[in-house]
C-alpha cells in the first residue's frame, strides 16, 4: 500500500511538472490565433480563435526590417542552418578530439585535455571581441561560415565523449587490431556505432545552443538577410487600430510558436535514436 501511494505521488509530481511546461506553450498557441484587440482587452485565451491562418501567414511572409526584405521564414532558415552547422561540426570535432586523447597515448594527452576543459571557464561572452576581431580580419562577417565556425569548438562535448571512450573495454581495441583494422577503421566501424546515444544527446544540446544564439549573430551580421530568428522579435512592433497604435500580441505569440518548431523537431527525430541506444546499452 505504501509503495502504491509513493508511486501515485511520484506520478502526480511528474504530471504537475508536465503541465507547468505545456500550459504556457498552449496559452501562447491559442492566443496566437486571436486578434490583438481581444488579447489586449481580455487577456490570453485558453481556446483557439479564428485567425490561425491569417496570423501565421502574416508572420511568415510579411517583410520587415530596415530594407523591408527580411521575413520570418528567412530568419528561421538562417537559425536552422546555424544550429545544424554548429551541432554537426561540434559533434564531429569533439568525437575526433576525444578519440585522439584516449587512444593515441602520447605524453601530453592529459595536460591537453585539461587545457581544453579549462576553456569552459571562458564563455563566448568573455572572448567575444577578440573572436569578432579575428573573424572580421579574415572577412567572414555577414556569412554562414562566420556564424558557425567560431562556435564549433566544445569542451563539454569533448569531455563527455572522452569519458565514454574510456569506458569502452580495451579488449575491443585488441580484437580490432587482430582483425587488421587500422586507427581510422576502428573509429568508424566500432566507436561511432557505439557512440550513437552520446551523439544524439550532444547533437540535441548543441543544436539548441546554436539555434538560440543572440549576441554572436548580432555582432556578426550587419546584412539583414543573415538575421536569425532570435533577432527577429524586434521586427514585430505595433499596428494601427482606429488611429491608435496597439502591440501586435497575436503575431508575437505566433512568432514564438514558429521559432520553437525546429528545436522540437530535432528532439523528436533524435529521441528514438537516443532511447534505442539506451535500451541497447542496458542489454
Amino acid at each position: 500500500m505504501i509503495n502504491r501511494l509513493t508511486q501515485m505521488f511520484a506520478h502526480f509530481i511528474l504530471l504537475l511538472g508536465v503541465l507547468l511546461m505545456v500550459i504556457p506553450i498552449w496559452l501562447a498557441f491559442t492566443s496566437s490565433t486571436h486578434d490583438n484587440v481581444t488579447l489586449i482587452t481580455e487577456g490570453m485565451q485558453w481556446y483557439p480563435g479564428p485567425l490561425f491562418i491569417e496570423n501565421y501567414d502574416e508572420v511568415l511572409n510579411e517583410k520587415g526590417g530596415f530594407s523591408e526584405e527580411i521575413t520570418a521564414t528567412g530568419m528561421l532558415i538562417n537559425s536552422f542552418i546555424m544550429g545544424l552547422g554548429i551541432a554537426t561540426l561540434k559533434v564531429i570535432i569533439s568525437m575526433m578530439a576525444a578519440y585522439s586523447l584516449v587512444y593515441f597515448r602520447f605524453r601530453l594527452a592529459t595536460p591537453i585535455f585539461w587545457f581544453i576543459f579549462i576553456t569552459l571557464l571562458v564563455p563566448l561572452e568573455v572572448r567575444i571581441f577578440p573572436s569578432y576581431k579575428i573573424v572580421s580580419d579574415i572577412g567572414l562577417t555577414n556569412s554562414y561560415t562566420g556564424l558557425v565556425l567560431p562556435l564549433v569548438a566544445s569542451a563539454t562535448a569533448v569531455f563527455f565523449f572522452r569519458q565514454f571512450y574510456k569506458s569502452v573495454p580495451d579488449e575491443l581495441l585488441e580484437s580490432a587490431k587482430l582483425d587488421g583494422a587500422n586507427s581510422w577503421r576502428f573509429f568508424i566501424d566500432f566507436l561511432v556505432p557505439l557512440s550513437k546515444t552520446m551523439i544524439a544527446a550532444m547533437f540535441i544540446f548543441m543544436f539548441v545552443f546554436g539555434y538560440s544564439q543572440y549576441l554572436w549573430p548580432l555582432l556578426m551580421t550587419t546584412d539583414e538577410k543573415y538575421w536569425t530568428v532570435v533577432m527577429g522579435m524586434k521586427l514585430i512592433y505595433v499596428e494601427l487600430y482606429e488611429g491608435v497604435s496597439l502591440p501586435r500580441v497575436g503575431q508575437r505569440f505566433a512568432y514564438i510558436i514558429l521559432s520553437i518548431i525546429p528545436p522540437v523537431l530535432i528532439v523528436v527525430l533524435l529521441q528514438r535514436w537516443f532511447i534505442k541506444g539506451l535500451i541497447q546499452t542496458e542489454k
